[in-house]
């Protein structure tokens, strides 16, 4: 393939990942910052100008530095996707979700949060 192809696929998985990670603000399964983290893998791929605004967004920003940088997660992060993940699960079970899409539920959130809690901190500052 020709670079300007490339570069449009990456722009457009990049503005795809960045829908979702809008999306996943509002909804309570969809997660907003590893969408965002990799709109902005995709943005550096393909546009200085998209990758820039990101990366120098007030919300988004930092976030996708501390990744970028140090592979790392901060404690309000980490704490904000726990508690949503739990409160999500807690929902399914008042609304009286079946049994075994709890447990499928239950098991992906369980790795998930696992996961994002063994990540480093993030560097204060």
């Amino acid at each position: 393939m020709r670079q300007p192809v490339i570069r449009a696929l990456w722009l457009m998985a990049g503005l795809l990942a960045l829908a979702l990670g809008i999306l996943g603000a509002f909804l309570p399964l969809l997660p907003t910052t590893p969408f965002v983290i990799l709109a902005a893998a995709c943005f550096a791929r393909s546009s200085e100008r998209l990758h820039g605004w990101l990366l120098s967004h007030s919300v988004f920003g930092p976030a996708i530095r501390d990744w970028q940088q140090h592979r790392a997660i901060s404690r309000r992060g980490k704490r904000a996707a726990l508690i949503a993940m739990a409160a999500v699960f807690v929902l399914s079970f008042v609304l009286g979700v079946r049994g075994w899409i709890l447990a499928a539920q239950g098991a992906v959130l369980l790795v998930t949060g696992s996961w994002i809690a063994t990540r480093p901190d993030a560097p204060r500052g």
